[in-house]
């Protein structure tokens, strides 16, 4: 695995880890802005623990190169969904808090998009 693959990893795991745990233990500003949204609290720890269990399957991935890369897509799925919602819920065009809530998704999602690149292309 290339040095460029192995660094986003470690990004994509540090993003999954602040997104995730925050979730799962139903604190913080994300769940805040799940249940502002109508998320309960099922759903909110379900997200939670996706994004905790990808950050875990990244680190597989490591040294298991194709856990990297399907937990990598998956986090890629995730947070395209993510920047869908926030685009339904008219964040990126509300005020500047709105924006700024829903910025990192989107930066999240090209980290994410970036890690499944150089992975696969450091397997080739």
């Amino acid at each position: 695995m290339s040095v460029a693959a192995i660094a986003l990893s470690l990004v994509l795991v540090v993003i999954c880890l602040f997104a995730g745990l925050p979730k799962v233990v139903l604190r913080g500003m994300p769940t805040a802005n799940l249940r502002r949204h109508g998320f309960g609290d099922g759903k909110i720890r379900f997200i939670g623990a996706a994004e905790t269990a990808a950050a875990v399957g990244l680190l597989v991935g490591l040294r298991y190169h194709p856990i990297g890369i399907a937990s990598a897509v998956g986090m890629t799925i995730l947070l395209l969904g993510a920047v869908g919602y926030h685009v339904a819920w008219g964040d990126y065009t509300g005020d500047s808090a709105d924006r700024a809530n829903a910025m990192p998704a989107v930066v999240s999602a090209v980290v994410a998009i970036a890690t499944v690149v150089t992975i696969v292309a450091s397997q080739a």
